[in-house]
């Protein structure tokens, strides 16, 4: 027993040793952000104007409806008439073609043709407003309206920041005859709510038609300056996204008997059907820590408290505790786990009527290192029932995305970049996993460099204005995000 006991004892030390070198060890990796060594040079200018010039862009209803509808595309031709005249230099200096009807490419040529080129991509249509919610917004959400610092209306997050940043970042860059080494592409898609197939998959194809896939540089939406990520600190963290989740729709379908409800069945196929999601809803996919999530922890976790930082640091011990402490919120779920979201369920005709059939939708986003057709599996083994019917709904779905190379230039530019523009700023940059899509999807079979960053900040109860009621976006975060795209052009002279 003695032995037994000090045998424990040794183990103990040498475990406690070894989570303490462990942590001693899981140094800052925010480092390798080193500034330029022109970083003295005079900060980027922003036009004046371009606030109003956004709030303008937001003016056109440029919206993308649910199939089988089709978009307004005489707003969007109007809104390319805008561009041509607000920006001047780009349509002369640029080439332009138009893509998949609606989508534009500019094309600014390098002086370096052997260089690998950059793409920068935003995309044109936004959602609708949710019917019913118009009086709900502050100011009228097509209105283009500059109020108490802040440019409201629909797309002013999600995404004509980005484009109109980017135009505005050009513009006045051929205005002081600047031109880069290497061949910049602009890409801005028409559809990328409803999923950018006519948009950005063109766009990414006639690229590729042209022998042009050996991307430096792919850079979307999807990542911003966010404040109260991670607990133990109030930093700002500029979250870089670096792949994002898949996604598929499946249709479950039960089928009963039907007749008059004063003599039913057993179980109905609503109550079949119900059983079916409640038993998904009870055992959700396993959580883990892997590909951009695990990487998000090793730039996060030299940053947090002690605690956190030995558990992160160690997660060969500790990480059921993390994944505990991620999945209390649901976006920390979200980002270590496939999710099941019920999302319809349609059943019956009238009050007294059995239902023949009935019909559910199953949305799930699906976490890298899983497949379209694993999860419908997993589906197929936990419902467990042979009445019910499982089919994917709404297209193929799509498999979650590579996951970008965070090694090497092009990741640490984006990071280098910020730190260049807001130079007294204490901020944390780090990669992680886009839980929704963005067009960069399109790409990431074609670049190891392909990440998801709009540097605007997003406070605390701004997410729920994306695709919601009074989006909005500040007008210091539009004057940020111009200069911080006038320096990545610079700097991508550099990669």
């Amino acid at each position: 027993m003695k032995r037994f006991l000090t045998l424990l004892v040794l183990v103990a030390l040498v475990l406690v040793a070894v989570v303490a070198v462990r942590t001693a060890l899981f140094g800052s990796r925010q480092g390798e952000f080193e500034l330029a060594a022109d970083q003295a040079a005079e900060p980027e200018r922003v036009p004046a104007g371009a606030a109003e010039r956004l709030a303008s862009a937001l003016t056109f209803r440029t919206i993308s409806f649910p199939p089988p509808t089709p978009p307004e595309r005489e707003e969007f031709r109007a809104l390319h008439l805008w561009l041509a005249e607000t920006y001047p230099r780009v349509h002369q200096e640029l080439r332009l073609e138009t893509v998949g009807e609606l989508s534009l490419l500019y094309t600014w040529e390098g002086t370096d043709p052997s260089l690998p080129p950059v793409v920068l991509m935003g995309h044109q249509d936004v959602v609708p407003i949710i019917p019913g919610t118009e009086n709900q917004w502050t100011h009228p959400p097509f209105g283009g309206v500059i109020a108490d610092g802040w440019v409201w209306g629909r797309g002013a997050m999600d995404d004509k920041t980005t484009v109109i940043a980017i135009l505005e970042s050009v513009e006045s860059l051929l205005a002081e005859g600047f031109r880069p080494r290497r061949t910049i592409f602009l890409a801005f898609g028409h559809d990328e709510e409803v999923g950018g197939a006519q948009g950005a998959r063109k766009i990414a194809e006639l690229l590729e038609s042209r022998r042009v896939s050996d991307f430096a540089l792919v850079l979307d939406e999807g990542g911003a300056i966010t404040e109260g990520m991670m607990p133990g600190t109030e930093l700002p963290m500029a979250i870089i996204g670096i792949a994002e989740k898949g996604y598929v729709s499946l249709e479950l379908t039960a089928r009963g008997e039907g007749g008059h409800s004063s003599t039913p069945p057993t179980t109905t196929a609503i109550g079949i059907l119900g059983r079916a999601i409640q038993r998904l809803e009870d055992d959700p996919f396993p959580l883990r820590i892997n590909g951009a999530t695990r990487k998000m922890l090793d730039y996060t976790g030299p940053e947090a408290p002690l605690a956190q930082r030995a558990a992160v640091a160690n997660l060969w011990l500790a990480a059921p505790l993390v994944k505990r402490r991620m999945a209390t919120s649901n976006g920390g779920a979200a980002s270590l786990r496939t999710t099941t979201a019920a999302t319809m369920f349609n059943a019956g005709i009238k009050d007294n009527v059995l239902p023949i059939d009935a019909r559910a939708v199953v949305n799930f986003r699906i976490l890298p290192g899983e497949t379209v057709e694993s999860v419908t599996a997993r589906v197929r083994e936990v419902i467990a029932d042979e009445r019910i019917g499982v089919s994917v709904a709404f297209g193929a779905g799509r498999n979650p995305s590579p996951v970008s190379d965070v090694e090497g230039a092009a990741f640490r530019l984006l990071g280098r970049t910020l730190r260049e523009v807001l130079p007294d700023e204490e901020i944390l940059i780090t990669p992680y996993l886009v839980l929704g899509g963005t067009d960069a999807k399109y790409y990431s079979g074609r670049s190891r460099n392909v990440f998801r960053f709009l540097p605007v900040f997003i406070r605390e109860g701004d997410m729920v204005r994306v695709h919601g009621t009074n989006e909005r976006v500040s007008v210091d975060s539009i004057d940020l995000a111009i200069r911080y795209f006038r320096r990545l052009i610079r700097n991508t002279d550099d990669l």
